[in-house]
């Protein structure tokens, strides 16, 4: 034994008694196991997300494109086209396109229209009538010969026109309409003359012609407040209809 304490046959192999480590040393851990209180640095962290993501793929949504509209249940349809819509007695909804792709006359235009084919039938007849009137002396007879020969010439030339002049009288023809059968077809005589039935009330002698003021009335109400702009006279003919063109 040598002084201090050391005996090196005890510790042959230099080093020190067991369980003890040199000074200034750690003691050494067994693999894959850290000391008390001490994580594991390459031990793999949970993968964080940036802010405002989701970690499933799948719950994540596409917000829609801008201009886009989200899909809706059922078959869509092909940009730029509508679905194909019926309306009954071929009427269409106002503002669009009507038979030939024109739009519904309005109140004030078909009003002059009608002032003007007044003044080209009635003007020529009333000349003729008051010739007549004055052949025969004047009086009631007369008056009342003259008012049946007007009615009826007058009624005639709405009917004329409308049915052989491509639906324009002469009036409409200047102020750009025409008026068509019900579906788009041409007028007949029979469509014509219904939707002139107004204008046909004169031949009755003064009673007439204040129906015939009553029904013009409200045929200009009825097509103000009709969105077709089709008058009751036009559904009395069955659906016929002033366009524009």
């Amino acid at each position: 034994m040598t002084s201090g304490g050391y005996d090196p046959n005890q510790y042959p192999q230099g080093g020190q008694p067991y369980g003890q480590q040199p000074y200034g040393q750690q003691p050494q851990q067994p693999y894959g196991q850290q000391p008390y209180g001490q994580s594991d640095p390459y031990a793999q962290q949970p993968q964080q997300q940036p802010y405002g993501q989701q970690s499933d793929p799948y719950a994540q949504q596409q917000p829609p494109q801008y201009g886009q509209q989200p899909p809706s249940y059922g078959q869509q349809q092909p940009y730029g086209q509508q679905p194909y819509q019926a309306y009954p007695g071929g009427n269409q909804p106002y503002g669009a396109p009507g038979f030939g792709g024109s739009q519904p006359g309005e109140l004030w235009v078909r009003f002059g229209a009608r002032v003007i084919d007044y003044l080209v039938a009635g003007i020529p007849t009333g000349i003729v009538v008051g010739i007549l009137e004055a052949a025969m002396g004047g009086g009631i007879g007369a008056s009342i010969l003259g008012s049946i020969i007007t009615a009826v010439v007058i009624t005639a030339y709405f009917v004329l026109l409308e049915t052989q002049n491509n639906g324009q009288t002469l009036g409409k023809k200047l102020l750009g309409l025409r008026v068509i059968g019900p579906g788009g077809a041409p007028l007949d005589v029979v469509t014509s003359l219904k939707r002139n039935i107004f204008v046909a009330a004169d031949i009755v002698y003064c009673l007439g012609n204040l129906v015939s003021i009553g029904l013009m009335i409200w045929a200009a109400i009825s097509i103000e407040q009709d969105p077709n702009k089709q008058g009751w006279h036009d559904k009395f003919a069955g659906g016929t209809q002033v366009l524009k063109g």
